[in-house]
């Protein structure tokens, strides 16, 4: 606190004059500013009564724990996190423990130091500016790279945090003044200490206990804490949530009577989509259809610059585990008033789209309605009605919603079929959790027609976003798809010759002539390599404010606009249609678009933090699964090569782990970049991207998630037309010497940004593109 230059006469000050105190010092706890008055008894007790009062009026706001300041004020200097970048490239910060309503502020640099970056914590001073906040930089905060997320170990004579990361070195010894109350198993944060250090385990304090290592439930914890996947919401967040009034007719066009219905995984508990499908009568477009797609109409709660609207900015989306949801939004809008309910009355943004007999769109119309879902269907269910298999539910809907949606559906299919998007099969498995919280079961999912249906409709959907917000010159954010690399091609161009599949290097790696290879190897050995490397070939798919169109889908425009609940990018395209269409005042704000490069570039590192999460959580919980199978032998699949070691993927759960290459054989291996394979360097003798083969479970780590297996397969002939190996890595028969650094078992984890040599995991389909 600072210190007042004047001490001020002892008494209960008005509150204009605790304002202005709390203005000066930045920030006090209750004690202070009873100090600092010079308060006792019954005034302490009215000073904690007028602080309450001030807050109820919005004149104060928490600062931390326990202290306060005045609303809207920044501390003289404090520790911020860079969250934004506008559309110059300006920096904007925010302070760690900031009440909800606390502004940004805009980054001064010192161009004496190193320019922070998105994600940066620093220590700045606060000072207000002409037009607003500022924050000046007085060094940048190295935070993120001393923290270690760990299991307690202990022993005799000391306590120890292994790292649950498999990748880290970093195993910390903690004083004994800590570990009283720790338990061996015990799940903790830990930081780092700095020091001059230079032999033996480094030196840690706890910061936080999260929970025990055997918890069912532990695997999502980590992940959570792993990836720093924001968690809750603040008091003020949920009520402003829960002051959300029923949607009525005010504004919005009477949809009650379009006979909607809801199509959704059997388990799902939010509906952010609802569809409907009947033949178009004009005379002019015989043979074709009017398919309707309505979405939960988010903007009308989540507002532009409220509390809710900044947190769910700051999580960017939806994050998804076996056992739990991390929401984007409050359980009361994302479940409650957002969700597209059977037979309650639900806010909703709709597009009227109109094709022809082959599928072609011919137009579309936007609508800010109110509906009402007449049928909450499965995938499952939705299907077994259209193979002839009808329940209390689908059997009366049949003839008028049913039939007409799935013969829609393929009109709607002739189109895509001609626009030729990218045709790359790809496995997903799903975790089913038992009662107390274990495995039940690890289950591929199956591709049903009803999820294609779903997925186009929502594509088109999607596709009517982006060219109406671009033909009314509204800024918007696209999901963009760019083309691959000429290096990329040219590396699918060298394995395909060892497979004697040509491919020009000269040639343009369009969508139609990936699906061309691909089905050409559909019904041959080398398949599911081949799908492998052309999808390894693929770049990520990101926002951007900036178009260069869906290389996957094959689109010139595409906008995320079907899953505003669960993603922050949708509601920022439904923002801009309501302001681009006059269908409201909450629509897009000038502030907004001026930000859209920031919030693009945000929403990109959230959904990535999400699905890096939720893929580590996946595979902790398939380690705990086959903890239990040790010595038991699989087949699988060879999925990546590289120079320490062959990635094999399970064929029934799925699961990753790795065969060393010390534990492959007495001679030397050496990794063929080319061709994706081991080679021995004396017999010629391959280990090959795609290959099936017979593995030994040899060790499972839950914690971390690793899996390490033994080949018990021999390997392939000798390839005369092999190039010769580059260098080699010596392997060693039998157990061997224990293994060390990245031939350990329990690592290491393919590179995050895609698999060496074709080790890719598999991409979600659907609402996800």
């Amino acid at each position: 606190m600072t210190k007042s230059s004047k001490r001020p006469p002892a008494g209960l000050p008005d509150k204009d004059t605790l304002v202005a105190f709390l203005r000066e010092a930045g920030s006090a706890e209750k004690t202070d500013i009873a100090r600092h008055f010079g308060l006792k008894g019954g005034d302490r007790r009215a000073l904690r009564e007028m602080i309450r009062e001030l807050e109820a009026e919005g004149r104060l706001g928490k600062r931390g724990r326990k202290g306060f300041s005045e609303a809207g004020a920044l501390p003289p200097v404090g520790v911020a996190d860079v969250i934004e970048r506008d559309g110059d490239g300006e920096l904007y910060v925010r302070l760690v423990e900031a009440s909800p309503d606390a502004p940004h502020a805009l980054l001064i640099p010192d161009k004496t130091k190193a320019a922070p970056g998105m994600g940066d914590r620093l220590l700045v001073k606060f000072q207000r500016g002409a037009e607003g906040w500022e924050a000046r930089l007085i060094k940048k905060l190295d935070v993120g790279t001393n923290r270690v997320l760990g299991v307690i170990r202990k022993s005799a004579r000391e306590t120890r945090v292994e790292p649950v990361d498999r990748r880290s070195k970093d195993m910390l010894l903690v004083p004994q003044a800590q570990s009283g109350d720790l338990r061996d198993g015990d799940l903790v944060l830990a930081a780092i200490e700095k020091g001059d250090q230079r032999y033996g385990p480094k030196r840690g304090k706890i910061l936080e206990h999260i929970g025990k290592e055997d918890d069912p439930r532990a695997a999502s914890l980590i992940a959570i804490y792993a990836h720093s996947i924001p968690t809750g919401f603040s008091d003020a967040v949920e009520r402003e949530a829960e002051d959300q009034e029923l949607p009525t007719l005010k504004g919005r066009e009477d949809l009650r009577d379009v006979p909607f219905i809801t199509i959704d995984p059997a388990d799902a508990r939010d509906h952010d989509d609802a569809v409907y499908a009947v033949r178009d009568d004009d005379p002019k477009n015989e043979g074709g259809w009017i398919v309707w797609v309505a979405i939960a109409d988010v903007a009308a709660y989540v507002r532009p610059g409220s509390q809710l609207d900044r947190e769910a900015r700051e999580k960017g989306n939806s994050t998804y585990f076996p056992d739990r949801v991390e929401p984007m939004l409050p359980e009361v809008l994302s479940n409650g008033l957002c969700s597209l309910k059977e037979g309650e009355n639900r806010a909703c943004l709709a597009v009227r789209m109109i094709f022809d007999k082959d599928g072609r769109k011919t137009g579309h119309r936007f609508v800010r309605g109110l509906m009402r879902s007449h049928a909450k269907l499965s995938y499952e269910q939705a299907q077994a009605a259209i193979d002839g298999q009808t329940d209390d539910t689908t059997g009366p809907i049949m003839e008028a919603i049913l039939y007409p949606l799935w013969n829609a559906y393929h009109a709607m299919l002739k189109g895509r079929l001609k626009r030729s998007p990218l045709q790359i099969e790809s496995a997903e498995r799903r975790i089913r959790m038992a009662p107390d919280g274990g495995i039940a079961s690890i289950e591929k999912r199956t591709s049903l027609e009803a999820h294609r249906l779903i997925e186009e409709m929502m594509i088109q959907a999607n596709v009517c976003a982006a060219e109406t917000l671009e033909q009314k010159k509204t800024p918007l954010i696209y999901r963009i798809h760019d083309a691959p690399s000429q290096e990329k091609i040219f590396n699918l161009a060298d394995f395909l010759h060892t497979i004697g599949k040509p491919w020009n290097k000269g040639e343009p790696g369009t969508t139609k002539r990936f699906n061309k290879l691909l089905d050409e190897t559909r019904d041959t050995e080398h398949a599911d390599v081949v799908n492998e490397v052309v999808l390894r070939t693929q770049m990520q798919a990101i926002y951007s404010p900036e178009n260069v169109g869906h290389f996957g889908l094959n689109l010139d425009r595409y906008a995320h606009f079907t899953s505003p609940i669960r993603r922050y990018s949708d509601l920022i395209v439904h923002r801009g249609l309501i302001r681009a269409l006059g269908l409201g005042k909450d629509g897009l704000t000038d502030r907004e678009i001026a930000e859209l490069p920031a919030i693009a570039e945000q929403v990109t590192t959230t959904e990535r933090r999400s699905m890096a999460a939720e893929r580590d959580a996946m595979d902790r919980y398939i380690a705990a699964f086959l903890e239990e199978h040790i010595g038991a032998t699989f087949a699988g699949r060879i999925t990546g090569v590289t120079r320490f070691g062959l990635f094999i993927r399970l064929e029934d759960t799925g699961a990753d782990g790795l065969v060393p290459v010390s534990t492959l054989g007495s001679e030397y291996f050496t990794h063929d970049d080319r061709a994706h394979a081991l080679v021995g360097e004396r017999t010629g003798k391959r280990f090959t991207l795609g290959r099936m083969v017979e593995v030994k479970l040899r060790e499972a780590t839950p914690v971390t998630g690793g899996l390490v297996f033994e080949m018990l397969s021999e390997p392939e002939p000798r390839d005369p037309n092999a190039p010769a190996p580059r260098y080699g890595v010596r392997g060693r028969g039998g157990d061997g010497p224990p293994m060390r650094g990245k031939n350990r078992p329990g690592g290491p984890k393919p590179p995050k940004g895609g698999r060496p040599s074709g080790g890719l995991k598999g991409v979600r389909k659907g609402k996800r593109k």
